[in-house]
């Protein structure tokens, strides 16, 4: 049996921002890493990867609730409003410009193919390109051509939405 309480601790936080910036949406991401750790307490991997493991669960269970629908339609009109973290005031002008940057951003990612997604926002929070390769379900070789291509296509749809 897998110590829970220490995956929790040492994986939780990384994997509630990388659930954030999948799904852009705070309250998914919490209840994406609750079902993620009662799925491991409940059915434990036979496996060592257990970061690997614990995204590749915790975006299985978020991709499902989003193709359920009426998550998706909300998240595509967008929640600029609603931010996963306190930060000070910002000014309104920059929270005009913030908010512009992050639906580009969200426009761009959503541009990528889930698995893409998935492997870019796995590399931004440090995963291995085995842990990568794990997660989305290819092999270790062609992780790193997923993510550049990936990163290119990200580039140009940012690129085209530029004023």
């Amino acid at each position: 049996m897998h110590d829970a309480e220490r995956l929790f601790t040492a994986h939780a936080p990384a994997l509630y921002r990388y659930l954030v910036r999948l799904t852009a949406d705070a309250d998914l991401a919490a209840d994406g890493v609750q079902t993620t750790f009662v799925r491991l307490i409940e059915r434990p991997p036979a496996g060592e990867l257990e970061r690997a493991w614990l995204f590749k669960v915790a975006t299985n269970v978020v991709l499902e609730e989003l193709r359920a629908g009426s998550r998706r339609a909300r998240i595509l009109r967008g929640n600029a409003g609603r931010a996963p973290i306190a930060d000070p005031p910002a000014s309104p002008l920059e929270q005009v410009e913030s908010r512009e940057r992050h639906e580009r951003a969200l426009r761009a990612l959503s541009t990528l193919s889930e698995k893409e997604r998935s492997a870019v926002l796995m590399r931004e929070e440090g995963f291995s390109h085995r842990e990568i390769a794990e997660a989305v379900g290819t092999t270790t070789g062609s992780v790193g051509t997923l993510i550049a291509r990936a990163l290119l296509k990200f580039a140009d749809a940012i690129g085209e939405m530029r004023p």
